[in-house]
């Protein structure tokens, strides 16, 4: 389950760029796994080894309705012969909703559904406290696996990378895969991350899981002076998407053949090729870290009434 030999380092030519002597490379982590894709896999890594170290029965989760992490986590643990339950946000929904749903439940995954009011105290000690009682020996994993062990996993994708390169751009979510990504880079390299959140708070963010993590303050300041952050690529908030972004996937992939997401991959690499037309990134070599995500395309095609593949 946890091999990386299909996430391979793909070049992607564009002449404007090519000809300001910009080298583009994406880390194909969307490879990695059909399931268990990209920056959930990392994520889950070290969560998983450590359920089955301390010989826990599963592991227990947080997501909405098109989490990719539920479906990540489900997939995981089937492979891994653990059983898993999600605490998955909307009352009003079912295991029938939608084919995210559908399929954590097919792979096993027992779904309880919970008030939006009540996901939202999924951060509480209290409410950790609770389900650690309710459901006994199941490891409890942040939404979108949040915590050190996905950070860490996480920071191995920098070994992986056998090239030198200047920057690195990379979707955000919960933090988790840019504080790992972070992590790992030397002193004269930058992480860009792009927010998929309006208003969502980066820096404030990251520093907050580092912190939770036990990084002391010296090594926090050295991590973030590295970010960069794009937060005007958001397309009018988390799930959201426009035509402008839907068109941009679309010709992209018609051009170099790389599949993108509108919820996180899309506007990531839109910022990314709106960045690279500043004369400050002549001569850099710049990598896209492509951190899966696909599985709810169809459905955002169905709703949008626009082919994307």
């Amino acid at each position: 389950m946890f091999d990386v030999k299909n996430s391979i380092l793909e070049r992607i030519n564009i002449a404007d760029f090519t000809q300001r002597g910009i080298t583009l490379y994406v880390k194909r982590d969307d490879l990695i796994h059909a399931e268990v894709s990209g920056n959930k896999w990392r994520k889950l890594k070290f969560n998983a080894e450590s359920c089955l170290t301390k010989k826990k029965k599963g592991i227990l989760t947080f997501g909405g309705a098109y989490s990719n992490h539920l479906l990540a986590t489900a997939s995981a643990c089937s492979s891994l012969g653990l059983e898993s339950i999600g605490i998955v946000r909307g009352e009003e929904l079912n295991e029938n909703s939608n084919g995210t749903l559908k399929n954590c439940a097919r792979l096993g995954m027992r779904l309880i559904f919970v008030s939006r009011a009540k996901y939202q105290l999924r951060h509480e000690k209290a409410f950790i406290e609770a389900k650690g009682i309710e459901f006994p020996n199941f490891l409890i994993v942040p939404e979108g696996g949040a915590n050190y062990l996905g950070m860490i996993g996480c920071q191995e994708l920098i070994s992986e990378i056998k090239i030198e390169f200047d920057a690195i751009f990379v979707a955000q979510g919960t933090a988790t895969t840019s504080c790992g990504v972070a992590m790992g880079l030397n002193a004269n390299q930058e992480i860009h991350v792009v927010p998929a959140l309006k208003g969502y708070q980066s820096i404030d963010e990251m520093d907050r899981l580092l912190i939770e993590s036990g990084i002391d303050e010296e090594w926090r300041n050295q991590i973030l002076d590295k970010v960069i952050v794009h937060s005007d690529y958001h397309f009018r908030g988390y799930g959201r998407y426009t035509h402008e972004l839907l068109l941009f996937i679309k010709e992209f992939h018609e051009k170099h053949g790389l599949k993108l997401d509108p919820i996180y991959t899309g506007k990531t690499m839109f910022a990314l090729v709106a960045k690279l037309k500043e004369e400050v990134y002549n001569n850099k070599t710049v990598v896209f870290i492509h951190t899966g995500g696909l599985q709810g395309v169809s459905s955002i095609e169905e709703k949008s009434g626009f082919k994307l593949f």
